[in-house]
């Protein structure tokens, strides 16, 4: 299959390239043939069939990091939400000039709270409501964020920023920002983190690879349009004054009931984003032990509570008390650490380098062959060697921001 596609600048370069290799993920659910082999259900498995145990456990480590990371994310992010909700409704009540402020860390614990309850969903098998609403409170936020954007370049009658983007006091950190900028956008395309995951709840025939690549063109597809309509018409609307969320940064006060709607869609897809990049680090940790310990009774035993008006649930003691103490745990962190962009940048980072692209590609050569020194082999080595060099920039401006953040 061709995967060439056309680019005019850098950024597109590393979409284009990025979008390659997530795609080339899609080969890699079964081996040692990609269709016919052995089922992989997930990406650490993939690992460990294809490149080894060493390397198995260290994608294990930075794949349950990421996991953890973007928990912590979405604690943030959804802070941040509920407060811009609040301050929508007293802009609107007391002027746009009004002092109004409310502390985050009450919405993350209510945030927390909602959580516990929610990770007493079994397993991905489980959650397909979750996924069907995430999906359509994305496409929800993201329409209006684009709409809002386009809105208010029409009304300001001219396109505000330019080709520099936004000045900094110096170049330095200038620098930072820009390197920031990388992770921000490394951040916006992680699924690889849960693609083999994802496609293990598949059921074939139609073959699973071929479903899922379908799914995967019109998921980035669609996530490029937004991002890049957001972003650009974002910046084409405020210019020096673009803040790093539209929709909770304020540079929209009005009409505030559709602001207070698009971050109501925010969190509701962040509830569910979270259980799905949670859910991984629960099934490893409880097929673990389960494995582990085949007779302990708090590991195993499984309690059946007959709720009033609702189904039958299955209650693990285990599942509910690492379950529980890993939504505290995240939680906590968010708190101490409650910085949107400089967190997604840090994470973006992580994640685009190592999951995204170095082992899919060493075990897409590996899989189909590649001969050492033939010319595919060198372009995926020299692709594959830019983005590591780029993540890396990516990983230090995000450590200058959230240190820079912290200090101030």
């Amino acid at each position: 299959m061709d995967y060439s596609c056309s680019y005019y600048n850098c950024c597109d370069w590393i979409r284009c390239a990025f979008s390659r290799v997530e795609r080339d993920t899609i080969r890699l659910d079964r081996s040692p043939d990609p269709v016919t082999g052995t089922r992989n259900q997930s990406y650490t498995d993939a690992v460990r069939v294809i490149l080894g145990e060493k390397q198995a456990l260290l994608c294990g480590f930075l794949q349950f990091w990421n996991f953890y990371g973007t928990g912590v994310a979405y604690v943030v992010t959804t802070a941040t939400c509920m407060s811009a909700i609040q301050k929508s409704n007293c802009y609107h009540k007391e002027g746009h000039e009004a002092s109004c402020k409310y502390e985050g860390n009450i919405y993350m614990f209510w945030f927390g709270v909602i959580q516990i309850v929610m990770s007493q969903i079994p397993d991905f098998h489980s959650m397909m409501w979750v996924s069907i609403v995430a999906a359509i409170m994305s496409f929800c936020y993201s329409s209006i964020g684009f709409g809002l954007g386009i809105a208010k370049v029409i009304d300001n009658g001219k396109v505000d920023g330019s080709i520099y983007g936004v000045t900094a006091v110096n170049a330095p950190v200038k620098l930072w920002l820009t390197f920031q900028a990388i992770g921000d956008v490394a951040f916006a395309y992680p699924y690889s983190l849960v693609f083999l995951e994802i496609q293990d709840t598949l059921k074939s025939p139609p073959s699973e690879n071929k479903i899922m690549k379908k799914a995967s063109v019109i998921a980035i597809v669609v996530t490029t349009f937004f991002y890049l309509g957001c972003g650009c018409f974002g910046y084409a609307a405020f210019g020096e004054n673009t803040p790093g969320n539209l929709l909770t940064g304020f540079g929209f006060y009005e009409p505030y009931w559709l602001i207070d709607f698009a971050n109501a869609c925010i969190i509701l897809h962040l509830i569910g984003g979270y259980q799905l990049y949670s859910q991984p680090v629960y099934a490893y940790a409880e097929r673990w032990l389960t494995e582990k310990f085949p007779n302990n009774v708090l590991v195993t035993k499984i309690c059946v509570l007959k709720l009033p008006l609702l189904p039958d649930f299955d209650l693990n003691l285990f599942r509910l008390c690492f379950r529980t103490t890993y939504v505290v745990s995240t939680t906590a962190v968010a708190m101490v650490f409650p910085y949107f962009n400089e967190i997604l940048g840090l994470l973006g980072a992580l994640n685009l380098w190592p999951l995204a692209i170095y082992f899919p590609v060493e075990m897409y050569i590996l899989q189909r062959k590649v001969q050492t020194w033939s010319k595919k082999w060198v372009v995926l080595q020299i692709f594959s060697s830019v983005l590591m060099v780029l993540s890396a920039m990516a990983l230090m401006g995000s450590v200058a921001g959230l240190i820079d953040a912290k200090m101030s």
